[in-house]
Order: structure tokens, then sequence, then C-alpha cells
């Protein structure tokens, strides 16, 4: 099915492309990667009247260090993919790149993109959720950061205001004592996930947990961070005990549907499941260091 018709433009800065956002209101829409709009305009279920295409604007396409990672806006899902970069700054972030749907569509959707999207299906919030990211943002009054939490609003809804659009997103920098791993549950390669759990960890010179971080992907209308398993680590030594506790936790806070991809209280079981494994393997990757 073709979409239905559209205005299209193609700034080349940010004050241009903010300018033309201003202008247009709710009918216009920022083009990237394209990777989750296009196919909802062909399925007629988004209609933007116009198109703004951001991929001449300079400087939206680097990866950065400085303090924390920082990500922009025009940067690839497989830019991400073997970055030495990345994952030396954020080996949660670099865990969760090659499971991002196919290689087509890595190479052409953007990670800022999809956490703008704000699919609940969608890996990438998760991540954010459990690393405490900032979005980074503009519009007509100037440059503002988000925290991801307030960010992810809702089912494909963000906080973005009329004429901002996101530049980047900004999470903190790991150092030895930083873990990450992310699991995801599908039925076959390219496919939403069934279930998707996120863990971040950084322990403190004492062995002590510093730090953590659980983002949960297709259990809920939105992706869920599981605050109560986060608490329940800060302040411990990591252990099998506290660990299988944490992970009963992140289950709870899951609210999964039964669907063809599985019962609710099979999804509730891969979340346990993977949160425990994933809190072992941040450990791992800790004590390897």
């Amino acid at each position: 099915m073709y979409p239905a018709s559209f205005q299209y433009s193609a700034p080349t800065t940010v004050d241009e492309t903010v300018a033309l956002l201003a202008e247009i209101g709710d009918d216009g829409r920022v083009l990237a990667g394209g990777q989750s709009l296009l196919p909802m305009m062909k399925l007629r279920l988004a209609a933007p009247a116009h198109l703004v295409d951001i991929n001449g604007v300079g400087g939206l396409g680097d990866i950065t260090v400085n303090g924390g990672l920082q990500i922009g806006a025009l940067v690839r899902h497989a830019d991400i993919v073997g970055n030495d970069t990345v994952a030396s700054a954020s080996p949660l972030i670099a865990a969760t790149a090659p499971w991002v749907a196919d290689p087509l569509v890595r190479n052409r959707g953007t990670v800022c993109g999809s956490i703008a999207h704000c699919d609940p299906e969608g890996d990438w919030n998760s991540v954010m959720l459990a690393l405490g990211a900032e979005v980074l943002v503009q519009g007509p009054d100037g440059e503002r950061t988000i925290s991801i939490d307030d960010f992810v609003v809702d089912f494909f809804t963000n906080s973005l205001q009329p004429g901002e659009m996101v530049t980047g997103v900004r999470v903190p920098r790991a150092d030895a004592r930083t873990g990450g791993a992310y699991l995801k549950l599908e039925r076959k390669i390219g496919d939403y996930a069934t279930v998707g759990v996120a863990v971040h960890l950084r322990t403190g010179d004492d062995g002590k947990i510093t730090e953590a971080g659980i983002g949960l992907t297709s259990v809920g209308h939105k992706n869920l961070k599981a605050a109560d398993a986060e608490s329940m680590l800060v302040g411990n030594a990591p252990s099998d005990e506290l660990f299988n506790e944490a992970a009963a936790s992140a289950a709870a806070t899951a609210d999964p549907v039964s669907d063809v991809r599985g019962p609710a209280e099979y999804k509730r079981a891969v979340v346990q499941a993977y949160a425990r494994r994933g809190l072992a393997e941040c450990m791992n990757q800790i004590q390897e260091a």
C-alpha cells in the first residue's frame, strides 16, 4: 500500500529544522532512518502531512565520549555494532546493538529515532532506562535535556513539545567496575521481542553494588524500569540470593499480555530468568576486568 500524500523538506542545520518544525506544527514528523515511520505510513497507521528529512543535517552522526557517551541523532544501529569506543564506554549499549531488528534495519535505522518512537517492543528505551540516560532536545526555546524516565510517557508517546527534535542521547561512562547485558527472546531474527531485559551494574571499591539498572521490553504498555529491583540491589554485596530476589521483583514489575508470542505467565517467568542471568553476566564482566 502507498502512503498518503505528504510534503517533504530537507533542511541542512538544526536551527533550520527546528524553525521548520515549529512552523509546520503537529502535522510534521522528523525522518531519520524511517524504519518505523515509513511502514506505518504505508499501512496508513500514520499520515503526517509533512516529512522533515534530517539526513543532511551536519553534526548529528557523531559518537563522542566526554564524561559520558553521547550518540547523535543520525547514528545508525549498525554504527554501534563492533564500535570499540562504545564497547569501552558502555558495555550494555554494545551488547544491545546486535540484537536490534535485522541487518537491513540496523543499516538505516537510528538509535535516537527508536528512542523517540517509544515502541514498547523496541530495545533501546529499556537500555536507556537501565542506564539513566538523558535525551538531548532542541526546540524554539533552545536546548534542553530530558531524563529518559520523563521522556518515555506511554505507548508510542514521548514528552517532546511542538517544534522540538531529538539531537542525541547521553549515558554515563562505564569504568572497570561496570557491567552490562541485554537478553532478548524472539521467535526469529528481526522479529519484535517476546521479552527483553536490559541490566546494568556498577560496584564500588568495597565490592558492593553502587548502581543498578533493569529495563524491560515488550512486557507493558511502555518500556518499564524495574525500580524496586534496582533499589533492592544498591548498597548490597552481590550474591546469588540477592540476584534471585531482585529477578523476582523485576518479574513482578512486568505487566505482559497473553498473545501469539506466549501467555503472560510465561513472559513473566522469562523476565525473571533473564534478569537473574543478566545480573550474573554483569558481575562476570566486572570480575574479569
